[in-house]
Parts: structure tokens; C-alpha cells; sequence
């Protein structure tokens, strides 16, 4: 099977981008690609062209392989509600919701649909590029493991482990990860890379003979930092970062415990006219901030109750008494209703919770989740919005009589009288250029003209650049079996 597996030392090293650069950079090569992870954890999910969920990061590895994403590119994804429990998509169908201890009993039954996914994707395609989750020095878990060294042994794939220097102690991370490996687990790993230098790698040679010294494993080279890294789609909300500002339309997000879906922002980070902030707990909402997003959540009444600890609720009153603007997207637009109401206890305990009543519209909770592409019309500038729904709830009120949104003639979404609050269910909304554009003018930006699908074509070439520049390709793909 023509397939290689990039593991972690640890989390966050960056196993996503690398998986997105060897893609990119192998298509360019002529081969026929497909990413794969077989367990990923996260609330960023993105809707694939067969109707499923897969976690963001998938797609973004499917964009730059060429592909539309499919569900088996991502056969098992689980979606954190509570610090304990999380829901549990296979093959891209919500399956089950478990606490974390009960995951384990849970995991046997998850490596057939995942080896069936992935050779699947082996049929189809020259080369399969798999991503590990966290790392397989975390020997506590590996039994049972779908998601690391034991996915690698019962699928036969060589695993290449990448390190990041950039948290410093890489070394340690390297000898210290084959040390709590078993032999049969060391065996699968092919050579190691480390990732994030920066500065002149050659700096790093003693260093790096030393890992390949002690481990017996070959190194496949040194990637420096790659600067334009947060030109892509985001994995984790707190790494949305545009260019410092101190001027422009300042927007904040309220980054809730449990926020889903935040690739709505990335597009507004490369706005040379807005100044974005991704704001944390405790950090109270600046009075000059002229827009404020509440952002899509797996737990709409928990992250409701979250942000009232903040305090946001009260800055956010003061923000519309001062002419501020609001958008509320997804579990966000439920957020600014009267009630949410959830009869039925679909995201924990039954039963209703006053929301901030920017909106006259209440929500009621179902277990019926809408999971779907759409092309809508905003309301507002008449532009066109491809985007995707992907939530529980059904939202209605006298605010839903002045649409955000139609989709096929329907009314979407709810648009205060004032039209300074306004909510969505529409996720995706800024990657459209034209209606960007008509939205920012709306606050008093100019937007650049920005294409962003192309902003993002041209950032995956220059990573496959990178890679091809920095690491020993043909090497790699000679290892891929």
C-alpha cells in the first residue's frame, strides 16, 4: 500500500501543514494524493462533498492534494461538549457520545471502519499521506490505539516522527520518544525530521547527528519556520493571527470554551483593513471595538454560561447601546436569542437558559442536526455566499422576518431592527470574496480586493516549496509503501 504516516513528538508540532506541504508537493510531482487521519479531536469540522464531517485540517490537506474532501479522509473525529465527553463521528455519522473514560471500551470496534477508509483511499490514489494524533510516546494509550503506532502496525505504514525545535528540548523528544517504545512500535518508524527551525539550520548539525546517533533512525532533514503559516486555514482558534495593526476596523471573537467552526475568521485575518483579535477569557471587550463575532460552539448553553462568567454579556449590552455591531454565526446566533431551549437534554442536562436578547427569536434544541452545503443570498448587498450549515436547533422569531440570508427563496438567519445585530447559521460566509467585500463596507473598511482561495493556492505552492527545499523528498517517497 503507497502510504506514509507523519507522527508527532508531541502535539501541535506541526503534523497538519506538514502533511498539507508533502501533499502538495508530491502532486506537483504527478502523483495522485489523498490525506488521511485515522482519529483526530476537534470542534473545527468542515462538511465533505458525501454529506459527513471531517476535521478542518483534512480539508486544507484535501485542497492541497486537489480533492474535495470525503469522510474517509477522516473516519473517526471527535467533537469535545464537555470537558469529560465528547460526540463520536465515524465514517462522517455522528455514532455515539461517550465520557472520556468509557472512549476506551469504545475503540476496538473503531479500527474496522478505519482500515476500511483507508484502503479505500489506497485504491484510488499513487500515495496516501497519513497524519498521526498527539503522539506515540503517550505508551498509556496504546492499547486500543487507532489513532498512532497502532494504526501504523495493523495498516503496514512506515512512520516518519517530526519534532519541533521551536519549544526547544527536540532532542529529548526524539531519544526520549524511541526510549518508551516498544521494539515492535520502533520498528515502524522509517526516520525522523525536525520542524519550526529558526535561523541557519546548519546550526543544528551536531544536534542532529546526535538524534540519528543515538536513535539508529536516518534524519530526512532540518524545516525552517515557515513564516506565511498563518496565510492557511487554521487548526486551532488561538493560532488566528493577522498582521499586528493599530488602525483599521477592529473586529473581536469571543473565543468560547468549546468553539466550533472557526475558519470563518481566517479570511479576515489577511485583511490589511481589519484589525482582528481572537479575545480570552477574562480580557474584557475594548470600547472601540466596532464589531464583535460570537462564533459557532459545541455546547451552545455551556458556552452561553461561559461567556457570562466573563463578563461578556455585560460588555457586549454596553457595545449595542453604544452602536456597536454584532454577528452572531451558528451555536453564536442561538446565543443572542430570548431562550435556549434544549427539552430533550441533546447537549447536556434538559432544560431552558435565557440567552442575551440582542434578537427577538428563541431557539429550541433537536436531534435532527443539519449537515449540508449551501449557496445563499445576503440580504443586505444582494451577494452571493457559498457556505455550509452544520448544527442542532431550530431558531424562529419576529427578527427571522428581516433575513440575514435566503437560501432557495427561504429566509436564513435574524437581523435586528437597527440592522446592527445580526445572526447566521451560515458557516464559511467571509471566503467569499464579493460578499466580504459588501460586508466590510457595511462597518466602514475597504476591503484589498483580496482573493482568498488564491491567497490560499499560493500559500500551499510556497509551503510545497519549502518542503521541497528543506527535506529529502525522494528519500520520503521511496519510504511510502
Amino acid at each position: 500500500m503507497p502510504a506514509l504516516m507523519i507522527q508527532g513528538t508531541g502535539s501541535n508540532v506541526g503534523k497538519s501543514m506538514l502533511v498539507a506541504g508533502l501533499a502538495r508537493a508530491a502532486r506537483r510531482r504527478g502523483l495522485s494524493v489523498a490525506p488521511f487521519k485515522p482519529q483526530n479531536m476537534s470542534n473545527n469540522a468542515a462538511v465533505t462533498a458525501d454529506g459527513g464531517e471531517i476535521g478542518r485540517a483534512q480539508a486544507v490537506q484535501a485542497l492541497a492534494c486537489g480533492l474535495e474532501p470525503v469522510t474517509d479522509m477522516n473516519p473517526v473525529l471527535l467533537k469535545p461538549e464537555t470537558d469529560v465527553g465528547s460526540h463520536v463521528v465515524v465514517q462522517g455519522r455522528h455514532r455515539a457520545t461517550v465520557r472520556a473514560a468509557d472512549y476506551a471500551a469504545l475503540k476496538p470496534s473503531l479500527m474496522a471502519p478505519v482500515l476500511e477508509s483507508f484502503r479505500r483511499l489506497t485504491a484510488a490514489h499513487d500515495l496516501v499521506l497519513v497524519e498521526g494524533a498527539g503522539s506515540p510516546a503517550e505508551v498509556n494509550l496504546r492499547q486500543g490505539d487507532i489513532a498512532n503506532m497502532g494504526f501504523a502496525v495493523a495498516a503496514g505504514v512506515p512512520v516518519v516522527l517530526a519534532g519541533d525545535i521551536d519549544r526547544g528540548g527536540v532532542i529529548a523528544q526524539m531519544v526520549g520518544t524511541q526510549a518508551v517504545l516498544s521494539e515492535a512500535d520502533a520498528a515502524m518508524v522509517a526516520g525522523f525530521m525536525i520542524n519550526k527551525f529558526r535561523g541557519d539550520p546548519r546550526l543544528f548539525d551536531d544536534g542532529y547527528r546526535l538524534i540519528a546517533q543515538r536513535t539508529g533512525w536516518p534524519g530526512f532533514g532540518v524545516l525552517p519556520w515557515f513564516a506565511d503559516a498563518w496565510k492557511l486555514p487554521a487548526e486551532d482558534a488561538l493560532d488566528i493571527a493577522g498582521a499586528p495593526r493599530s488602525d483599521g476596523v477592529r473586529v473581536v471573537c469571543l473565543c468560547l470554551s468549546r468553539i466550533a467552526n472557526f475558519d470563518d475568521l481566517d479570511p479576515l485575518a489577511q485583511e490589511p483593513g481589519i484589525s482582528l483579535t481572537m479575545l480570552r477569557a477574562g480580557q474584557p471587550i475594548p470600547g472601540d471595538t466596532d464589531l464583535v463575532i460570537l462564533p459557532g460552539t459545541k455546547s451552545t448553553r455551556g458556552d452561553l454560561a461561559f461567556l457570562r462568567a466573563q463578563g461578556w454579556d455585560i460588555d457586549l449590552l454596553a457595545h449595542a447601546r453604544r452602536g456597536g455591531h454584532v454577528l452572531g454565526i451558528c451555536g453564536g446566533y442561538q446565543m443572542l436569542g430570548r431562550s435556549v431551549s434544549d427539552p430533550q437534554g441533546i447537549e447536556g442536562e434538559a432544560g431552558d437558559m435565557p440567552g442575551l436578547g440582542l434578537l427577538d427569536v428563541a431557539t429550541v434544541m433537536a436531534p435532527k442536526k443539519r449537515l449540508t452545503r449551501v449557496r445563499a443570498q445576503h440580504v443586505a448587498s444582494g451577494q452571493s455566499i457559498a457556505g455550509y450549515e452544520i448544527h442542532i436547533g431550530r431558531t424562529t422569531g419576529p427578527d427571522s422576518a428581516r433575513p440575514f440570508a435566503r437560501i432557495d427563496g427561504a429566509n436564513e438567519g435574524a437581523v435586528s431592527a437597527d440592522g446592527r445585530v445580526m445572526g447566521s447559521y451560515l458557516h464559511g460566509m467571509f471566503r467569499d470574496d464579493g460578499f466580504r467585500a459588501a460586508f466590510l463596507s457595511g462597518l466602514g473598511a475597504d476591503s484589498a480586493a483580496l482573493d482568498y482561495g488564491a491567497a490560499v493556492e499560493t500559500t500551499l505552492d510556497a509551503l510545497a516549496d519549502h518542503v521541497e527545499a528543506h527535506l529529502d523528498m525522494d528519500r520520503l517517497l521511496q519510504v511510502a509503501r
